[in-house]
């Protein structure tokens, strides 16, 4: 690493250049953070991706990271360069220390101890490969989501007039099975899936007792960010379900949900968002079962 014009203490671990006396550094996913609004948009992509998918950075090579995160490899090279490491071999070491050092912990110790290693022998081909990926990611999100977000968007979901989904693409899928769900309930619940005129009708229509969920995964697609800005111009409630801590959709949200999406296929995986979606409808059914029973019980008679 190259930043002689910087105190050591403001660098990432990782190389021998960005190890002083002291000890005293950040770590590359802190690092990334504190720079990440100096980045460009394309660069921006690869900080998301690096922050929450640490594992992946710290052993694939520039080549993949660059497809997972939707970019070029040289805009791998280029932004490991804007960090002022050498190149991407000096930012992975730092990733590796980092990812060594977090798995290294009394907690990463304890989890092993106790069963929750994994699930399938070292030699395990692709299918048990990637659903190994979707236990851990179903179990990481499980760990680290926050039980007060939770709380908040269930009672949000709940005191709201009207519900707005709003997801593109992949996201599209959850979002109409969280809309399913929630009407189950007998909600009222939109979802915004394409920039229709049908779909654009429907975000002329938040208000301040509507509650705009945005649903999204890497980079958002610019309808979802565009719900979430006219919901926050419109003093509505704001959430955001999203696999990237970075993500602009999260900045504008006033309640947030992250889910793990760790994959070692050619796609995201989900396994763990449709876990949540679907405990986050029964966290709003919990709330008055024997009120949304008889409902429910007429529907399935159907």
């Amino acid at each position: 690493m190259k930043r002689a014009a910087a105190p050591t203490t403001d660098r990432p671990e990782g190389g021998t250049a960005a190890r002083g006396a002291t000890g005293a550094h950040q770590s590359l996913s802190k690092y990334i953070r504190a720079r990440f609004d100096e980045c460009s948009r394309s660069q921006k992509d690869v900080a998301q991706y690096i922050v929450d998918h640490l594992d992946e950075a710290a052993f694939q090579t520039a080549e993949e990271l660059a497809r997972r995160a939707n970019t070029s490899s040289s805009t791998v090279v280029r932004f490991s360069q804007a960090l002022g490491f050498e190149g991407f071999p000096e930012l992975q070491a730092a990733a590796r220390e980092e990812y060594r050092r977090v798995h290294a912990s009394p907690a990463s110790s304890d989890a092993a101890a106790s069963g929750s290693g994994p699930l399938f022998s070292l030699d395990q081909n692709e299918f048990e490969t990637a659903l190994a990926a979707d236990h851990l990611n179903v179990e990481e999100t499980a760990r680290k989501i926050s039980r007060s977000s939770v709380e908040a968007l269930v009672q949000a979901i709940i005191a709201a007039e009207k519900v707005l989904v709003a997801g593109t693409d992949q996201m599209a899928f959850f979002a109409s099975y969280l809309r399913h769900l929630l009407m189950l309930l007998d909600l009222r619940v939109d979802v915004v899936a394409s920039p229709s005129q049908e779909a654009l009708s429907r975000l002329g229509r938040i208000d301040e007792n509507t509650l705009v969920i945005g649903l999204s995964a890497g980079r958002p697609h610019p309808l979802v960010v565009r719900a979430m800005k006219l919901a926050r111009h419109r003093k509505a409630q704001t959430a955001a379900i999203t696999d990237a801590t970075l993500s602009e959709v999260a900045k504008l949200a006033h309640i947030k949900l992250y889910y793990s999406s760790n994959s070692p296929a050619f796609v995201r995986s989900h396994a763990a968002l449709l876990s949540l979606v679907q405990a986050l409808a029964y966290g709003v059914y919990a709330q008055d079962s024997a009120q949304y029973d008889d409902r429910i019980k007429a529907f399935r008679l159907k």
